[in-house]
Formats: structure tokens, C-alpha cells, sequence
């Protein structure tokens, strides 16, 4: 094995250790506002009239950038913005962007990372997760957001500003996905209007990136994008672990150690659609309601303990809940493939990923080429979901390098099977690159091209 096969193993292997450690959170005082209580969250009276991608207000973090939380990030600028957006049903909302300004910043190229947040908690959002000494949901609440540092990182490395939206909004409404794809493109144009205090250029060059749910919102983020944002000239978005349909990841996670999927994300639609609130009140068992409701109060790795290995259709009066119209027309709304991208696509899929069934991401990619879609579909075969999000990462951002510099990207779409892309040399000297940057951050060495540290 090489080195860098080595460390990766070393690093899947460690990451189901690390749920064992006892739960130590940071003294109150030292830990951010948590966003529910913070003023800066609550948009300023008229909001609505403003057009989407508005500035509302805009600050510096109360709290440094951290890696895992405890960790100052080595960084000269961070910004977190209020911005106006839109919900599932085009009403007015707000919601925040945190925008990272690494050292030697290339102002002329834009990253926008979307998080796998995958809670119904706003708590859970990343402009808090990010922050030194967040802390909620007992050890490793915050994980989620704060793992993605190893991707989103390397970007920072290479010069480019990264902005990282709380892309499910106020409510935090997992799996609205039209509320998600308009909360990453009105994150752009905050982006581009923030130049009297970031620096971003006027027109710079502009990319998405995002895994498991963070595709969810970049990947309606490029459907959207013809019609909600035309005016944003994106040249890629990498989507990876992709989940086109919702219906489908029921069945495949129940009963199994990402079941806590399944009530986060029903209960985000239920923070943004009545119809499923009132579904979930008639057809949760009475004695099951306290322990279903606990998702509005946990992070993704909160859900992941409470309700692993559990039957969710023991919660339910029911075992057809989920094949009722009402849900069936929910669900449906927020799958993927309700418009065709004209934004150059990545899409990286695990074939053995257990949480989205690869057919589903097939299909989809199908339905965009016939619409006549640029897509580069890349399929893996030894991985599942949690491990293609780190080895398919690389893959990712030497393709978003590539749009970055501007690269062509081949008209329409090709599709390859490989065994193991992370037997490519170049895909593992940009995944060391990834781990580093990591361990660069831990060691708050400065984040930053041609900065040694």
C-alpha cells in the first residue's frame, strides 16, 4: 500500500471510534450565539420587497473560523452574510453565507461549498458550525459541517474565496430542495455584491461543489438556474453521492445505521410544508411522537445515535405513510430532475452506495443528456457512501480546477466505471493534498497558495 493509502484507511478506520468519546462541550459563555438566539439571523422589517441575493446585514464571525471546532483556521478574512432568498414557494426568507478569504486570495474565482448539514435543526447550520468552539448536540454534533473543512479546504489552498451557505434556510427544512437550490444561487449574488468588503471581483469565475446532501442544493441550484438566476454565468458544478429521489432511501436505510435519515428529513419537510407537518401529526403513533420529534433537536450525527438499526414504520400508525398522496407529491416536488442543467456537470456516484441506490442516479443522468445536458458521470465500484465522499472528492476538485483555468469542458456526456478511481496517482496527490491542507488547518499553519506554514 502507499503512504497515502495507508493514512486513508487510518482515517476511515478512526472515524467510528471517534462516536465513543464521552460528550464535552465548551463552556457557554465561550461558544457562539447559537442561531436560534442570535438577532443577527432575524432579517430587518420589509425584507421582502428586496430582490433576492439582497444584503441584509453582514459581519464578522463572533468567533474564528475553527477545523472540528477547536482548531483556529489560519485565515485573514471571514465574513458571514444575511441575504434575502426565496422558499419552496417563491415567499421571501433570509438565511446567512459565511465567506472565507484565505491567505494570497485569487478574488477572481468563487467557490460556493454546500455542507451536508442533513438536519431539522437550524442550530445545526454551518455559519455556527464553523465557528471556534461551536459545540451542540453533545461530542460531534457539528461534525458534519465541520468535516467538510478536509474539501472545501483545498479550495482555500488553491487561492479561491469560498462560500459556504446555510442552504436549508431559517428553519433548516432538509430535503425542500427548490428552498435549497435558491438559497445557493442568491448566495452567489450576495457574494458578488459583498465586493466593498471581501474584494470578490465583479465577474469572477464561479463553481459549485457539494456531496450527499450538499448535491442536493447545488444540484437544484443548477436546475434552477436558467430560470431563477440566469444572469449567474456558473461553469460547473460537481455533484457527488447524489440522492435523486427520496422515496427510494427510505427503504434503503431502514433498520440500518443511516435510518436517522429518514425522520430528520421528513421532519425538514415538515418545517417547510403544513401538508407534512399535519401527515406526520395523524400518523405518528401517540407513544411514538416524543421520540420522533427528537430530530428537531439534534445534528446529523444526534440522529444517526438515537434512532440507528430502529424500524421507522414501528413509529408509525401506518406502514403506507410515506405512499399517501400528499407525501408522494412532497416528495416528488423536491426530487431531482425537475429541469435540465445548462451548467456543465460532475456528477461521482459509489455503485454500492447504501443510502441512494446508484439506478436512481443512472436514470437521472439519462433524463439530462437526453435533454441535452454536459455531464461527465463517474461511477465507482469499491465504495460506499461515507468513503466516496472522501475519495470521490478529489476527483471533484481536479475537475472544478479545471473550470477554474477555464478548461473546455466536452459537449455532451460521457459516463466510465472505474474499480477504484483512487488507484489514479492524480486523483491520490490531490486527495494528500486535501488530508494536508486538514492537518495545515489543525495546526492553524496558514491556509493559502504559496504560503508555507
Amino acid at each position: 500500500m502507499t503512504r497515502l493509502s495507508v493514512l486513508l484507511a487510518s482515517i476511515l478506520a478512526a472515524l467510528p471510534l471517534i462516536s465513543a468519546f464521552p460528550a464535552q462541550l465548551p463552556e457557554q459563555d465561550s461558544a457562539p450565539t447559537l442561531p436560534v438566539d442570535d438577532p443577527f439571523y432575524i432579517p430587518p422589517e420589509g425584507f421582502e420587497t428586496f430582490a433576492p441575493g439582497t444584503i441584509l446585514r453582514h459581519r464578522t464571525p463572533p468567533n474564528p473560523i475553527a477545523a472540528l471546532g477547536f482548531a483556529k483556521v489560519n485565515i485573514p478574512a471571514a465574513h458571514q452574510i444575511l441575504y434575502r432568498t426565496s422558499d419552496s414557494a417563491g415567499n421571501a426568507i433570509a438565511t446567512v453565507s459565511t465567506i472565507l478569504i484565505p491567505n494570497n486570495a485569487d478574488f477572481s474565482k468563487l467557490l460556493s461549498y454546500q455542507v451536508a448539514q442533513d438536519a431539522a435543526d437550524p442550530n445545526c447550520s454551518p455559519s455556527y458550525a464553523l465557528q471556534l468552539e461551536a459545540a451542540y448536540d453533545g461530542f460531534l454534533g457539528l461534525l458534519a459541517p465541520q468535516i467538510d473543512l478536509l474539501f472545501f479546504g483545498a479550495a482555500l489552498e488553491k487561492g479561491w474565496v469560498v462560500t459556504i451557505p446555510d442552504h436549508l434556510g431559517p428553519k433548516s427544512a432538509f430535503l425542500a430542495n427548490t428552498l435549497s437550490g435558491h438559497a445557493v444561487l442568491d448566495n452567489v449574488r450576495a457574494a458578488l455584491a459583498s465586493s466593498s468588503f471581501t474584494n470578490i471581483t465583479s465577474d469572477p469565475t464561479i463553481a459549485l461543489w457539494g456531496y450527499s446532501g450538499g448535491s442536493l442544493s447545488s444540484g437544484f441550484a443548477a436546475e434552477l438556474q436558467p430560470t431563477y438566476a440566469p444572469e449567474l454565468n456558473i461553469v460547473g458544478a460537481a455533484l457527488g453521492g447524489t440522492v435523486p429521489r427520496i422515496r427510494p432511501v427510505i427503504d434503503a436505510v431502514n433498520k440500518g445505521p443511516f435510518v436517522g435519515l429518514v425522520p430528520s428529513g421528513i421532519q425538514g419537510l415538515a418545517n417547510e410544508y403544513p401538508d407534512i407537518e399535519q401527515l406526520l401529526a395523524q400518523g405518528v403513533k401517540p407513544s411514538m411522537q416524543a421520540d420522533f420529534s427528537k430530530t428537531k433537536h439534534l445534528c446529523l450525527e444526534g440522529d444517526f445515535r438515537e434512532f440507528s438499526g430502529k424500524d421507522i414504520y414501528e413509529y408509525t400508525i401506518d406502514r403506507t405513510i410515506f405512499d399517501q398522496p400528499v407525501a408522494k407529491r412532497i416528495m416528488d416536488a423536491n426530487a431531482m430532475g425537475q429541469n435540465v442543467p445548462k451548467i456543465p456537470l460532475l456528477v461521482y456516484k459509489s455503485v454500492g452506495d447504501e443510502i441512494s441506490p446508484v439506478n436512481d442516479t443512472d436514470s437521472l443522468i439519462e433524463m439530462y443528456c437526453q435533454g441535452g445536458a454536459s455531464v461527465e458521470y463517474k461511477r465507482d465500484l469499491i465504495s460506499e457512501h461515507i468513503s466516496h465522499g472522501l475519495t470521490g472528492s478529489a476527483d471533484a476538485m481536479l475537475w472544478i480546477i479545471d473550470r477554474m483555468n477555464n478548461k473546455p469542458v466536452q459537449a455532451g456526456c460521457t459516463t466510465s466505471t472505474a474499480i477504484a478511481g483512487l488507484l489514479d496517482p492524480k486523483i491520490q496527490a490531490a486527495l494528500g493534498q486535501e488530508i494536508s491542507t486538514l492537518l495545515k488547518a489543525i495546526l492553524a499553519g496558514p491556509i493559502g497558495p504559496a504560503v508555507v506554514g
